[in-house]
């Protein structure tokens, strides 16, 4: 028999700055700022107690956290160590804050620029 399996999904847009340490020349060493559409998406085979594969809520709180901010910092704060913040970082640690259930996020950081992790 199969398993059962639930999905939700929640679409965030926030806005916060970065820059980049990159190896190369790139404007993006300056500070800069983007209107980040990030999108989580959650599975599990068992609803908690509440009924749900997790509260749209906790998703939010988590990707909130970027909102008018500086990536920078608020990585570094978080992990204790500096992170460069592009966008498939992003996407690991919003993934990673979440937990297990977190099954894909997708960052994108402008028009044509997305970045996905999938567990």
């Amino acid at each position: 028999m199969p398993m059962s399996k639930w999905t939700v999904t929640k679409r965030i847009e926030v806005s916060g700055s970065h820059h980049l340490t990159l190896p190369y020349p790139s404007k993006c060493a300056a500070v800069h700022g983007h209107n980040w559409i990030i999108t989580v998406t959650c599975e599990a085979n068992h609803l908690n107690v509440s009924g749900m594969v997790m509260d749209f809520a906790e998703i939010k709180e988590v990707v909130m956290q970027l909102d008018h901010d500086d990536i920078n910092q608020v990585l570094e704060v978080d992990l204790g160590t500096a992170l460069n913040p592009t966008a498939e970082n992003i996407a690991k640690w919003i993934a990673d804050k979440l937990g297990p259930r977190c099954k894909r996020v997708e960052v994108q950081e402008s028009e044509g620029n997305v970045a996905e992790y999938t567990r």
